[in-house]
């Protein structure tokens, strides 16, 4: 039995993370990985120097470049679904906006290493990282596509500074490298039909192996100083006019559309 929305922000805001197993449905499932294959296999061919040596992820994914209309009708339908929307609504309950998707697949390079990051750390220094992550807030949504590792994550960091272990760690100080295992890191293996909701802000790393391919969906509170994250927003990876028109629930798009008009 899953979860019911107090529950899921709960332990969203205790931890910074939760997992609702087997949570699409088989048909949802394959509709998504087509689409996403789709996708995919036209980003690798266009991307090969790139993807073998050293991709692990892509982005944009509904945008124009890769995906025909009618396959970006599908993702904006799956992102908006109420399957989605109702885990954005328990956590985001005012202006929940749609920001980026990405997609997570095995560097072509086996020999590549994962590491321990906080998404802020590229856009920010240490001092505003540890504004942002007290007054913004950004959650990713993965969907696994196939059985994987799935990521690990410290449990609780989505509200906190790293200790000192994982800050030398993290920022690969004092000889230490982000790859290294943390004592407070904790494994969350996923199966395809799962969803994973967690922290864009607290420190986690991928897991590599099993082919992975797990479709992500970031949505941001747009209150406050949340707005800023309407600056990262590609607007080819929004929905038209007539694309708007036939999304079953298009809130999400509108709200980021607002933002950035």
């Amino acid at each position: 039995m899953q979860k019911n929305n107090e529950q899921w922000k709960n332990d969203y805001e205790d931890q910074g993370y939760f997992v609702l197993r087997n949570y699409f449905k088989p048909k949802q499932m394959d509709a998504l990985r087509k689409v996403i294959s789709t996708f995919h296999e036209n980003w690798k061919s266009d991307n090969k120097q790139f993807y073998q040596e050293e991709a692990f992820n892509s982005s944009l994914i509904t945008g124009s470049q890769y995906l025909n209309s009618l396959d970006r009708i599908k993702l904006f339908n799956f992102i908006s679904s109420n399957e989605i929307m109702q885990v954005v609504d328990s956590l985001i309950p005012n202006q929940p906006a749609f920001m980026n998707t990405q997609l997570f697949f095995d560097p072509y390079n086996a020999e590549q290493t994962n590491f321990w990051h906080r998404d802020c750390q590229y856009d920010y220094g240490i001092e505003d990282q540890k504004k942002i992550i007290q007054d913004t807030q950004v959650v990713h949504f993965r969907v696994p596509l196939f059985d994987e590792p799935g990521m690990e994550l410290v449990p609780g960091s989505h509200k906190r500074w790293d200790n000192q272990e994982e800050y030398e760690v993290r920022q690969e100080e004092n000889n230490r490298v982000s790859s290294e295992a943390l004592s407070t890191g904790k494994e969350i293996q996923l199966n395809a039909g799962d969803l994973l909701v967690f922290s864009a802000d607290m420190i986690h790393r991928g897991l590599y192996g099993l082919d992975r391919l797990a479709f992500d969906i970031l949505i941001f509170d747009s209150t406050g100083s949340g707005s800023i994250y309407a600056d990262y927003v590609d607007s080819d990876c929004l929905p038209d006019k007539s694309q708007l028109e036939v999304i079953a629930n298009p809130r999400l798009f509108l709200n980021t559309l607002a933002l950035t008009i």
